[in-house]
């Protein structure tokens, strides 16, 4: 396999932290297209849940080919995901689609959001085959600590609805993992996969078994893992991750509380969280979103990219990126948010001390008239002040 061609596997994944930038290059400018630039969002037409027919055929229209990467990315390893919510709040950053990559730090961003739509794109087709657990999960936990307690094979907790997720996150922890209650919940889930429309084989089955196993095993310990390398001693935990504030103290996992939790249900019920198979700078996945967008009358209230763009930028696909970018309908406040990891980029304003992740936060709209040599320079131009 040819070096260009892994580097452009290394896509849609949140991958732990770099000791060097890309080579500087010529600039990419990327102009604003007249439908991008469009200042008054428009109100949605079309909110309603799409069928279990509708849902397939949409991530059918929309995946690419299956890609490689070395980490399972059951978790983010982005410690300081939350840190843009509160400036996300103050720009009114609501409803619209909702863009996003890896696992489930995307469902924080949602229920913050409040989307009427949202994708969730990955290189990886495990990550497609994660998403659809997780939607099996939303299915058959009425509340947020069932989904807890089926999400890491314990037994039911009862009478929690009014904990905070701090007692929620204690209880859990103290509640021995119940292989006959694991076994149990994998059945149901296995059962509801079927229900989605999708054509999953075997192997496909064996995958989401051995997602839901690391989860069962793992319990509020998992972290991301990387295969062949040493776990990172920074890497958050699950618990970490659910605890986590955002930089006015607040807690805003989406399952800090119970409206979040919901909201994030209802959405995946009615179909309207899909996972697909792509690549940001791909000939497809983007583009085909834009035209799903646009039929249905909804603008981009936020894209999550990680630091996919680091990858982008060193494989020379950074331009094809910003052009899919920019087919997006947008609106004003759309924003792009993305997580850069310290290695050789030393302290960035964003930074937040003890954390090896930058969340950074950039207005759309300035991202598409952007001229970048390097992903030095697209991290240090136009991004907000989160404080």
């Amino acid at each position: 396999m040819s070096r260009a061609f892994f580097l452009s596997l290394l896509l849609f994944v949140s991958c732990s932290g770099q000791n060097s930038a890309p080579a500087n290059k010529p600039p990419v400018t990327i102009a604003p297209s007249e439908q991008a630039m469009k200042a008054a969002p428009i109100a949605p037409t079309n909110t309603d849940a799409l069928s279990a027919a509708e849902f397939a055929k949409i991530i059918e229209r929309v995946s690419e080919a299956n890609g490689y990467f070395d980490t399972d990315n059951l978790i983010s390893n982005e410690s300081s995901y939350l840190h843009v919510m509160n400036k996300m709040r103050s720009l009114n950053v609501t409803g619209g689609a909702y863009i996003g990559v890896g696992p489930d730090q995307n469902f924080s961003y949602i229920a913050q959001i409040r989307p009427h739509i949202a994708f969730i794109s990955d290189i990886r087709r495990d990550n497609l085959l994660q998403h659809l657990f997780f939607k099996s999960l939303f299915s058959l936990a009425n509340n947020r600590v069932e989904y807890l307690c089926l999400l890491f094979g314990k037994p039911l907790i009862m009478d929690a609805g009014k904990w905070d997720i701090n007692q929620i996150a204690a209880a859990i922890d103290k509640s021995p993992s119940n292989q006959k209650q694991f076994e149990e919940t994998h059945a149901k889930i296995a059962a509801k996969l079927k229900t989605f429309g999708l054509k999953l084989d075997e192997k496909d089955f064996a995958t989401i078994k051995n997602i839901h196993q690391a989860f069962f095993e793992g319990g509020l310990d998992l972290k991301f893992t990387s295969h062949n390398r040493a776990p990172r001693p920074y890497y958050p935990d699950y618990r970490g991750l659910m605890l986590e504030r955002d930089l006015t103290g607040k807690q805003c996992n989406y399952l800090v509380n119970e409206d979040d939790y919901q909201f994030v249900r209802s959405l995946s019920q009615r179909n309207l969280i899909i996972p697909v198979v792509g690549n940001l700078a791909g000939d497809k996945a983007l583009l085909e979103i834009s035209k799903i967008l646009q039929e249905r009358g909804e603008k981009v209230s936020a894209i999550y990219t990680s630091n996919v763009e680091y990858y982008l930028m060193g494989d020379d696909s950074f331009d094809r990126f910003a052009a899919n970018v920019k087919r997006l309908p947008l609106q004003k406040n759309s924003v792009m948010i993305r997580s850069v990891f310290m290695g050789g980029y030393g302290r960035l304003p964003q930074n937040v001390p003890g954390y090896y992740s930058t969340q950074m936060l950039q207005p759309l709209e300035s991202f598409i008239k952007g001229s970048f040599r390097s992903y030095s320079d697209l991290i240090s131009q136009d991004s907000l002040d989160l404080k």
